[in-house]
């Protein structure tokens, strides 16, 4: 599972994530929730090696993501979905990541399979709609077959079909006993797919409890995030990298 301890990160006088412990469990889809500027992105990076943390750790599986020997086969992470090379197709693209972490090309095919794109692989990857883009990245994350998953705003750029799709397989991989941290602006699809939600404001954590839970406390899980995270929003204009703290 994930174990988040303490974290905390500063940029210059910003304060991005302040003090964050939470757990995601096996078995279980966890939302992760705030309002933009929250730390959600920052704290994946923390939790990926991407940013090093100020305080604190994170720790998958009882190891920090760093000392995993073969990353992909344990942590499949979205958080940029077109990090690809633009002029390298889809196939090749996943190819070059199987080969880096042992992986055979049959895998590549299997993934393409799975999200959809096996028809236009051989399509280079800058040409892919945003749809697709984010498709290839949720094939990426998949592709070490892990028993652990980190998605940001998986469902960015699909249509409803692809939002249900996505939704499904979440799921899906909770069942299989995976833990699956998804973070996204969409409530209302965390209330679909989630068991649990974490929710966080300036860094901080304001819930850690079932979706059941947190609902029960307003009409939906909607009214019950505003009602929690009223007066946390923060709108960072001049930080040039509201994604990064989101």
């Amino acid at each position: 599972m994930i174990e988040v301890r303490g974290l905390s990160k500063r940029y210059g006088p910003i304060v991005a994530v302040d003090g964050l412990s939470f757990d995601v469990r096996p078995g279980v889809v966890t939302g992760f929730l705030g309002p933009n500027g929250a730390g959600k992105s920052t704290t994946m990076r923390m939790v990926l090696g991407l940013d090093a943390p100020d305080a604190g750790e994170a720790r998958i599986g009882g190891r920090r993501y760093r000392d995993l020997r073969w990353p992909l086969r344990e942590v499949g992470a979205l958080l940029e979905a077109r990090t690809f090379h633009p002029g390298r197709s889809g196939r090749d693209h996943l190819r070059a990541l199987a080969a880096s972490n042992g992986l055979p090309r049959s895998r590549v095919e299997e993934v393409l399979g799975l999200v959809g794109l096996a028809e236009v692989a051989g399509r280079r990857a800058g040409r892919f709609s945003l749809g697709m883009g984010q498709r290839l990245g949720i094939a990426a994350a998949l592709l070490g077959d892990p028993e652990v998953l980190l998605l940001d705003e998986p469902v960015n750029g699909l249509d409803p079909a692809g939002i249900r799709w996505v939704r499904d397989l979440l799921r899906s991989l909770a069942a299989q006993g995976r833990a699956v941290l998804v973070s996204s602006h969409l409530i209302g699809e965390i209330a679909r797919t989630a068991d649990h939600v974490v929710v966080i404001g300036r860094g901080r954590l304001l819930a850690d409890t079932s979706v059941a839970e947190l609902s029960a406390r307003s009409p939906s899980l909607e009214e019950a995030f505003f009602e929690l995270t009223d007066g946390s929003a923060e709108y960072r204009g001049t930080l040039g990298s509201e994604g990064r703290t989101s």
